[in-house]
């Protein structure tokens, strides 16, 4: 399969954002996990099970590394799926965001991490677990996206 003329072009822009945020990410590797903890600001404390962790979850991990790059790519993992331009994992770049569909039974992604190769990916995994380094290429890998880049990123005032 060839990849679109949106696909390539995405990956001729490199953006430094992605860098910027995979740096950002890989500073918090060893932060724990905390479900709906951390956010623009960095580590919090989150919700329910989270609520007495400082930490991150996926999404708040990757909205902080990005906010610290100076990109605003939203709160949860639906609102970043839509934050860039969508790429086939062959064209995966560092500071992209990864996706994973954990529930076949509702629609879209429940799960981010930000590339840091074509194979490895920083994750904020589960409760219980801490920011760490995780293998990208798994079964439920849903897409790639390389954010600020192509039509969600037009739209942006």
């Amino acid at each position: 399969m060839f990849p679109t003329a949106p696909a390539l072009a995405a990956y001729r822009a490199r953006s430094a954002t992605g860098v910027i945020a995979l740096r950002a990410a890989l500073e918090m590797v060893g932060m724990p996990y905390s479900w709906g903890g951390g956010g623009i600001g960095g580590p919090g404390y989150g919700i329910g099970k989270g609520a007495g962790t400082r930490g991150f979850d996926c999404s708040g991990l990757t909205e902080y590394a990005y906010a610290r790059a100076g990109a605003y790519i939203g709160t949860t993992t639906q609102e970043q799926w839509r934050s860039g331009i969508r790429l086939p994992k062959e064209l995966v770049e560092p500071g992209d965001l990864v996706f994973y569909d954990n529930d076949r039974s509702s629609p879209g992604p429940e799960h981010v991490g930000i590339a840091v190769d074509a194979e490895t990916m920083v994750n904020a995994p589960y409760t219980g677990a801490f920011v760490r380094l995780d293998r990208l290429g798994r079964a439920d890998l849903l897409g790639v996206v390389r954010p600020g880049v192509g039509r969600a990123a037009e739209g942006r005032g």
